[in-house]
């Protein structure tokens, strides 16, 4: 009995070592990597800036071909950024193993960016089993901030939320249509 309680204590502590192995964060270099991997991101020059506890900082530099008629940042540049810094955040905190969406963003313009980087600071509010909940601080070069953002995404390996190429349910249910 005792090499057996003493095997199932071993085959317990191993499965502690795994579980915290497979929670493991991305590190920055890690999550650097998974940026470049969306050609998106990639196209706007989008590069990590910052690990945190909570969330990343991603930024992007101000191009000409970022501007949009007024000669400043076009704002789809922010809201990108915004999306990006909460989506790359859940897939550092999960090791990059969580298939994600965004499912809805607001986002608050407060002045333009005419020069410089922009930086996108985000923060994992609520972390539930379905859906994510992100902030993110939108600021130019001199720390000024010029939007906010909330940004929700889902989980698509969430229970019951396997995705079809069609978006509906699976199986004979996807065909029936009322």
């Amino acid at each position: 009995m005792g090499q057996a309680a003493g095997g199932r204590g071993a085959q317990l502590e191993m499965a502690a070592t795994i579980g915290r192995l497979h929670r493991r964060k991305l590190t920055i270099q890690e999550t650097r990597n998974l940026l470049r991997k969306v050609p998106f991101n990639a196209l706007l020059g989008m590069r990590v800036e910052d690990v945190h506890s909570d969330g990343i900082t991603l930024a992007c530099a101000l191009r000409d071909d970022l501007r949009n008629s007024a000669g400043v940042a076009h704002g789809g540049v922010a809201a990108a950024l915004a999306d990006a810094a909460v989506g790359i955040a859940i897939q550092r905190h999960f090791g990059g193993r969580r298939r994600t969406t965004t499912v809805e963003m607001k986002i608050n313009y407060f002045q333009p960016v005419d020069d410089g980087d922009i930086f996108a600071r985000s923060r994992l509010l609520r972390i539930g089993s379905t859906l994510c909940v992100g902030s993110v601080e939108l600021t130019d070069e001199k720390a000024g901030l010029v939007g906010t953002a909330i940004v929700t995404y889902i989980f698509l390996d969430a229970r019951g939320n396997a995705a079809t190429p069609d978006g509906g349910p699976k199986g004979r249910e996807s065909r029936k249509r009322c």
